[in-house]
C-alpha cells in the first residue's frame, strides 16, 4: 500500500519553500522588553514577507511590501549574494535593523531604503545614491548607514545629507560587506558596526584582487554572459580584509591589526601558516571594538580590543589548538558590565567562560545569544544585574536555552525535548522552539509565558513518524522512518534509503520536526525504510568527535553510515540489505557519490545532489581546517575525493571487481556559486573515462538552495523514480 497521490507532498514542499513560509524569524526585543520585532510571510504558501511588531500581547504589521511599492523586486548583485548566503527564499522585508531602543527600523525593499517607527506612523522611503544593501540605523536613530556599489554611505532619516564615508579605490574593493569566506563558511554576514555613541563606525574593507576569478554561466540562456565570482578555493589566495574606524564626518583611522602570530606561539604541525587572514567576528557594544582574528591554519585565535580613537589594539585573549580554534556564533561577547564571554575547551567539551565562571563540564556550547541588564527582584530599588543567554547540549539530539547570572549561576531554561533558541531584552524572552510536534514561539516575561507569536506554516500533508535510535559501539544517533502502513512482524522486506547530512555544518537527527523529517517520511510512504545518522564530524558530540575527520572527510563519515545501517538491520527485520540506496545534497550528496564508489558491496544506488567532489575546489576555510594545505598535504585531498575512486575504479572492498556498477544520479544547479557545477562535471568526466555509466541532471537558473516551484517538487519525484527503478532491479549481490 502507498499514498494515493505521491505528487501532493512534493507540490506542497515546493509551494511552502520547504515549510519555511509563515515561520516567524529574525526577532529583536527592545531593551525595555516592551516590543518584539520580527519578519514572517503572510501565510504558509505566500512568500510576501512584512515586518511585524508584537506589543501588549498583540501582533500588527509595521511595513507590508505589498503597500510600499508596485515595482517588481529587483535585487542588486550585493543583495542577491547576501540572500544566497543566508539561504533566503521569501520576498519582501527579509532583513532589517533597528536603533538602540528599537524605535526606528530600517530595511531594504528591492534596493530601495525604507524606514518605519514602532510608535506609530506609516513607513517612508529614503532616497539613496544607489540600490541599498544592509541598512542599519545609528544607535540614536538619527542616521542610517547602507552599502551601495561597494561604498558605505550614511543618510539622515529625512533623506537629507547622503554622504559617502568610504568609497572603494578599485573595482576589487568593497567597504561594509563581508567576503565570501566570512559569509559562507565563518558565519559573519556583516561588514560594519556602529559605535555606541553613533559618531563612528567600524568598517571592513575587503580587497579581492588576489582571489581567483571563476565564471558561472547559464547554458539555458546562451545570450546571457557568464557571471564573474571571486572564489578562494583551498590553497589559493583569500580576500584581504582590513578594519577601519570611520567617523560620520568621513575621517578614517586604520585599526592596527597584527599581521601574524609569533612563530614561537604557533602550534606545530605539518603545515603552518600564522598569518591572520580571517576576521572571524567584530562588535562595538562597549568601551571599544571587540575583534577576533584567526590565522590561515586556524590554530590560533586572538581576541582584541581596539582603541576607538587611535586604532591601536590590545590582546584580551590568545587561544591555540593543535587542530583548530572554534568559536560558537555570538562569541566572543563583551557585556555592558565589562565581563568577557569567551569559548574554551574543557576536556572533550566545548565550554564557555563568562567572566571567571566556567560552564558545567559536559555541556556542549552551541551559541552565545547575548546579554541583557535586568532589574533584580527582591533587592534594593534600582539594583541591576546582568544575564547572559546561550544554547547548549547535554544530549546531542537536543539543544536547550541556558542562562548565567552571578546571583544564580548556570540555569537551564527549557525542558521540552527539541531544539530551542531565544532572543532577550529586559525581562522579556522570546523562546523559539522546534519540537517533535512542530514550531512554537513563546513570549515570556519574568520567566512566565505571557503570549505567543503565531506560526503560520502549513502542516505537512505527511506526518513524520520518526523512531530515534542509538546504534553501534559509537552510539550513533539515528532516526528511522517506516511507512505508516507497514505492519511490523509481517515479514515484508523494504528497500533501505539512507538520507543523512553527516557533515560538520549541521545535524538532522534531533528531537525536532523539520522539513527533512517530512521529506524522509514521504519517501517512507513510497515503500522505503529511511534511515538518517549523524556520524563523526557533526556538531554537538564533543571535540574528539569533530576532529575524527581530520585528514579524511569521507572515510569516517561513510563508515558511520554503514555501521548504523547494519546495527539498525539487526533490530528491524524490515530493512532489506540487498537493496540499499543513499541520497543527499551538498555534503551528503558528496557522501552518496562516495558510497557507491567506495562501498558498492553495501550501496546499490545513489542520488548525489550538488556534491563537492573535488575538495580542492571548495573554499579555504572549510577544506584547510580538516585537510590542511593541498600543496603540503595532497594525500588528504586525494583520500577525501570521489574523483580518485572514479578514475581508477579502485574500491575499498576486496571483492569490488565482482560487483556490478551501481546506478548513480548526479544533480547540480548551474547557478550554484557555493559548490560550483565544476564539481559534478569533473566527477562525470572521470566516471566516463573509467567506463562507469551514470546519469547527470543539470538544473538551469538554480543555485545551491533548491526551493523554486517546478524544480523542488519535480526533483523529489525524479529522485523517487530513479531510486525505485534502481533498487527494484538491484541484483542481490
Amino acid at each position: 500500500m502507498q499514498t494515493a497521490d505521491p505528487t501532493a507532498f512534493p507540490r506542497q514542499f515546493a509551494r511552502t519553500r520547504r515549510f519555511s513560509l509563515g515561520v516567524p524569524s529574525r526577532f529583536t526585543v527592545s531593551p525595555d522588553g516592551e516590543r518584539v520585532l520580527f519578519v514572517r510571510s503572510v501565510s504558509g504558501s505566500d512568500p510576501r514577507t512584512p515586518l511585524w511588531l508584537y506589543e501588549n500581547g498583540e501582533e500588527r504589521i509595521l511595513a507590508d511590501p505589498a503597500h510600499l511599492s508596485s515595482v517588481p523586486e529587483r535585487l542588486s548583485d550585493e543583495e542577491r549574494t547576501r540572500r544566497e548566503r543566508d539561504r533566503v527564499t521569501a520576498t519582501g522585508v527579509v532583513a532589517y535593523a533597528t536603533d538602540r531602543a528599537a524605535r526606528l527600523v530600517a530595511f531594504a525593499l528591492g534596493g530601495a531604503l525604507w524606514a518605519v517607527r514602532t510608535d506609530g506612523g506609516a513607513p517612508w522611503h529614503i532616497p539613496t545614491a544607489g540600490p541599498a544593501t544592509d541598512p542599519r540605523p545609528s544607535p540614536d536613530g538619527t542616521l542610517i548607514a547602507y552599502v551601495t556599489g561597494g561604498a558605505l554611505h550614511t543618510v539622515r532619516t529625512d533623506g537629507a545629507r547622503d554622504r559617502t564615508l568610504a568609497r572603494p579605490e578599485t573595482a576589487d574593493v568593497t567597504y561594509g560587506l563581508a567576503d565570501h569566506v566570512a559569509a559562507e563558511s565563518i558565519g559573519r554576514s556583516r561588514g560594519y558596526w556602529w559605535s555606541p555613541a553613533g559618531d563612528a563606525l567600524l568598517v571592513a574593507r575587503v580587497d579581492t584582487a588576489m582571489v581567483t576569478r571563476w565564471y558561472i554561466g547559464d547554458p539555458a540562456d546562451p545570450a546571457r554572459p557568464p557571471r564573474t565570482i571571486r572564489y578562494p578555493a583551498a590553497g589559493t589566495a583569500n580576500a584581504v580584509t582590513s578594519l577601519h574606524l570611520v567617523t560620520v564626518d568621513g575621517i578614517h583611522t586604520p585599526v592596527q591589526l597584527p599581521a601574524r602570530a609569533p612563530e614561537d606561539e604557533a602550534p606545530k604541525g605539518e603545515w603552518q601558516d600564522p598569518a591572520f587572514e580571517y576576521v572571524v567576528s567584530a562588535e562595538w557594544e562597549s568601551a571599544g571594538p571587540l575583534i577576533s582574528l584567526q590565522t590561515r591554519d586556524q590554530r590560533t585565535m586572538w581576541v582584541l580590543r581596539a582603541d576607538p580613537v587611535t586604532g591601536a589594539v590590545e590582546p584580551l585573549s590568545r587561544l591555540t589548538d593543535d587542530h583548530w580554534v572554534e568559536f560558537p556564533p555570538g562569541a566572543p561577547l563583551h557585556t555592558a558590565s565589562g565581563a568577557l564571554v569567551l569559548p574554551c575547551v574543557q576536556g572533550d567539551t566545548r565550554s564557555v567562560r563568562i567572566g571567571e565562571a566556567l560552564s558545567p563540564a559536559g555541556l556542549q556550547i552551541r551559541e552565545v545569544l547575548g546579554a541583557v541588564r535586568r532589574t533584580l527582584v527582591g533587592q534594593d530599588p534600582g539594583a541591576v544585574g546582568e544575564r547572559v543567554y546561550f544554547t547548549a547540549s547535554e544530549e546531542p539530539t537536543e539543544v536547550h536555552v541556558w542562562s548565567y547570572e552571578e546571583e544564580k549561576g548556570f540555569t537551564r531554561l527549557t525542558d521540552e525535548p527539541g531544539v530551542h533558541s531565544a532572543t532577550a531584552g529586559g525581562d522579556t524572552l522570546v523562546l523559539d522552539s522546534a519540537t517533535p510536534d512542530g514550531r512554537r514561539v513563546t513570549v515570556l516575561r519574568g520567566e512566565k509565558p505571557v503570549g505567543r507569536i503565531a506560526v503560520l506554516a502549513e502542516e505537512p500533508l505527511i506526518t513524520p513518524r520518526p523512531v530515534h535510535l542509538t546504534l553501534g559501539e559509537r552510539e550513533l544517533r539515528s532516526r528511522l522512518q517506516l511507512p505508516s502502513w507497514y505492519e511490523e512482524g509481517s515479514g515484508r522486506k523494504l528497500p533501505v534509503l539512507l538520507s543523512p547530512y553527516a557533515g560538520p555544518g549541521m545535524q538532522v537527527v534531533t528531537r525536532a520536526r523539520a522539513w527533512y523529517t517530512a521529506v524522509c517520511q514521504w519517501f517512507a510512504e513510497q515503500g522505503f525504510a529511511v534511515l538518517a545518522t549523524d556520524g563523526r564530524g557533526t556538531p554537538g558530540r564533543g571535540v574528539e568527535w569533530q576532529r575524527a575527520i581530520v585528514g579524511d572527510r569521507l572515510g569516517p563519515a561513510l563508515t558511520d553510515q554503514i555501521d548504523a545501517l547494519h546495527a539498525a538491520a539487526e533490530r528491524y527485520d524490515a530493512l532489506d540489505l540487498t537493496r540499499v540506496g543513499i541520497r543527499g545534497w551538498s555534503f551528503s550528496g558528496y557522501l552518496a557519490a562516495g558510497a557507491v564508489l567506495r562501498r558498492p558491496d553495501v550501496f546499490h544506488a545513489a542520488v548525489a545532489g550538488a556534491p563537492p567532489t573535488d575538495r580542492r575546489l571548495y573554499d579555504t576555510y572549510w577544506e584547510e581546517r580538516y585537510l590542511g594545505h593541498p600543496e603540503v598535504q595532497p594525500e588528504g585531498y586525494a583520500r577525501s575525493s570521489p574523483l580518485s575512486y572514479a578514475e581508477h575504479l579502485s574500491y575499498a572492498h576486496p571483492e569490488a571487481a565482482q560487483i556490478p556498477v551501481r546506478p548513480l544520479l548526479l544533480i547540480h544547479g548551474l547557478a550554484d556559486d557555493n559548490v560550483v557545477p565544476a564539481h559534478t562535471f569533473r566527477l562525470s568526466a572521470a566516471l566516463l573515462a573509467a567506463g562507469r555509466p551514470h546519469s547527470v541532471l543539470p538544473l538551469p537558473r538554480t543555485g545551491h538552495l533548491v526551493a523554486r516551484e517546478g524544480v523542488a517538487d519535480g526533483l523529489l519525484l525524479h529522485e523517487l523514480g530513479f531510486l525505485k527503478k534502481s533498487l527494484d532491479s538491484s541484483p542481490n549481490t
